[in-house]
Parts: C-alpha cells; sequence; structure tokens
C-alpha cells in the first residue's frame, strides 16, 4: 500500500522527527556515496528529501515518484525536476542512471520483482544503487508515526537476496535511524548522540532503516548451478596384498 504524497511531504518536511530521519539517512547515504560530479542521479518514492546535496554537482537529475503515491513539485523555488511515473515502466533511457536512489519504494510495490528488473534497465554499467527500506528488526517498522510502519519490512539478509535474485550485486550496507520515533522533544533534541552511539554499537541489527548499495551484474546466473564432484577410483582388488598386484606375470610356465 502506498503513503500518499502529501503525508510523505508533511512528515519529512513538517514535523521535528521527519527531519530528524531525513538528516540522519542523508548522513549515511553521504559516506557511501560522498558525491555525484557530472553523474546521472536518478530517485524513486519518496527519495527527493536525501538528494539535494547533489543539485550543484549531478549532470543531471530526476525524482520519480509512483502514480499510487502522487507526485509534488521540487525542488523548491527552483525549477521543477520531479515526474509522475508508472511504477514499472520508467520514462528514461536503459542505462542512464549512474546513481539510483530508491526509498518509500520497494518495501510499498505491490510487484517487486517487475519494480527491480525495471531499475536494473535504467541502471548503467559501472552504476549503483542504494535501496533504503525499514529494517524487520527495528522499532521504527512498528511504529504508525512514521511512513516506515507501512509497508513490507527487511532484514538484511533478505535484501540481499532478493536484489541477487534479479540481477544486482550487494557491495556495501549502512544502517540510519537509532533514536526512537517519537515526536516528543527530548528524543528528539538527543537523536543525534542516538545516532553516534547506534553506529559504534551495531551496522546491522538495531537502526531502524536499512541502506543496501548494489551494482548491476552484467550477467545473470541462469538454471541450475553445477556442483564439481571428485571421482573416488574403483578398488576391485582391495583384498589382494600390494606385492601380488605389481608382480609380472610368470610367461614360462606351462598351462597344465
Amino acid at each position: 500500500m502506498h503513503i500518499d504524497v502529501c503525508d510523505l511531504r508533511d512528515f519529512y518536511y513538517r514535523t521535528g522527527l521527519g527531519r530528524a530521519a531525513q538528516r540522519a539517512i542523508r548522513a549515511q547515504m553521504l559516506a557511501l556515496w560522498p558525491e555525484a560530479k557530472a553523474q546521472t542521479v536518478v530517485g524513486f518514492g519518496f527519495a527527493a528529501p536525501l538528494l539535494r546535496p547533489y543539485l550543484g554537482q549531478a549532470r543531471r537529475m530526476v525524482a520519480l515518484m509512483p502514480g499510487q503515491q502522487g507526485v509534488m513539485h521540487w525542488p523548491a523555488g527552483q525549477p521543477n525536476i520531479s515526474v509522475l511515473s508508472d511504477e514499472l515502466w520508467w520514462p528514461l533511457q536503459t542505462g542512464m542512471a549512474d546513481k539510483l536512489v530508491m526509498m518509500h519504494g520497494l518495501e510499498n510495490c505491490d510487484n517487486t520483482p517487475a519494480l527491480l528488473d525495471e531499475a536494473a534497465r535504467v541502471l548503467g554499467p559501472g552504476g549503483r544503487a542504494l535501496f533504503i527500506v525499514p529494517n524487520r528488526g527495528g522499532i521504527w517498522a512498528r511504529s504508525d508515526q512514521t511512513p516506515f510502519g507501512s509497508g513490507h519490512p527487511y532484514t538484511l539478509g533478505q535484501l540481499d537476496a532478493l536484489l541477487t535474485a534479479h540481477g544486482f550485486q550487494s557491495e556495501r550496507h549502512a544502517v540510519a535511524l537509532f533514536q526512537p520515533p517519537s515526536h516528543r522533544r527530548f528524543w528528539l533534541k538527543s537523536g543525534p548522540l542516538w545516532e553516534r552511539v547506534g553506529q559504534k554499537l551495531s551496522n546491522r541489527y538495531a537502526g531502524g532503516v536499512l541502506l543496501l548499495e548494489a551494482s548491476r551484474q552484467l550477467f545473470r546466473p541462469r538454471g541450475t548451478p553445477a556442483t564439481e564432484t571428485q571421482r573416488i577410483p574403483l578398488r576391485v582388488l582391495e583384498g589382494v596384498p600390494q606385492t601380488a598386484r605389481n608382480a609380472a606375470p610368470d610367461r614360462s610356465a606351462k598351462p597344465s
């Protein structure tokens, strides 16, 4: 089930918790991808809050928003680069993206295989995709106060297996949102401390959101993998002494 774009906009731009989540996730994205100079950057779902650092350096940027969610003008105060798109048919050329950021897209999609196939089509050789999803083991996936409480959460292993099955190779991962998903002032003020401590304690289980970087496999494995076996020779003379096996036959003996 998709979240309405107005609800996403209100959360990320008009609440303290949403702005804190935006900063925490963006910090981990920039740790993986510090720059995007002269590259084509594509966002899908509601990735717009994360893409602003690349606005002044990317060669081309587009923020795709699925029709079931709706679209909004972005970035504010500048020429619009957001596009309302069919979830499974993106209006982009094959192989044009150098960087693809997907947030609030994968966990809400009803046809995940088709969505991932479209993402693989758009990603160019050497390009990287960043999939941002709710962490099944985190408390944000169990809270109705944030958009990460909607849709299908994942463990890191589940997400890795899903991407591998659809033509991606996992590269690196990160975790964000260690602070509780609460709008209370105390938790908001202590949010940066929670993030620093959480990053030191765990990069897999405790955070509310998983970020998995993946590249596109040029040759997707098909069929049933063959296993290599070692042949063991059949020892038909196992009970005969070694000297008897190696002895030359006596050809001078006459047959009886």
